[in-house]
């Protein structure tokens, strides 16, 4: 008989930063990850003593070499994975905070992404991998408009 999994929780934050350019689009900033197959939000793990904006700053700096100012919150989404050949069951909570730009370029993106990039938001949300943050997405789109 098979053991149970062992179950974790994680929390990550993350951001959806974005620029108006001169003609008035609005454009974002993508990560790519998985040898270029996936493109997504930056994100990353709450660190001890930290606090979910104050990650969502760090990890957008980190992974797309961008500085912004946070806004608003957007969400959080949730989702289940498994590691080590589903030997342990993850619940993983991930906060997003709009934010704005700021100064910096996405050529100082960290190693753990493969590329960063700007896209006018249209294109952001086609391109996107995942629909939980494509939703996340249009959510900031929305907010954006409204503000």
């Amino acid at each position: 008989m098979s053991k149970p999994p062992i179950i974790q929780k994680q929390t990550s934050s993350g951001g959806v930063i974005y620029r108006e350019t001169e003609t008035g689009a609005i454009e974002v900033a993508l990560v790519s990850v998985r040898g270029g197959k996936a493109w997504c939000l930056p994100k990353g793990m709450v660190d001890r003593k930290e606090e979910p904006p104050a990650t969502a700053l760090r990890e957008v700096r980190e992974e797309t070499g961008l500085h912004g100012k946070i806004i608003d919150r957007i969400g959080q989404i949730s989702y289940w994975y498994f590691l080590k050949g589903g030997q342990i069951k993850v619940y993983k909570t991930v906060h997003f905070f709009l934010l704005k730009y700021i100064e910096g370029n996405t050529g100082d993106h960290d190693h753990e992404v493969d590329e960063a990039r700007w896209f006018p938001i249209d294109e952001a949300l086609k391109t996107m991998s995942y629909k939980s943050e494509r939703q996340i997405m249009q959510k900031a789109k929305d907010m954006i408009a409204a503000s």
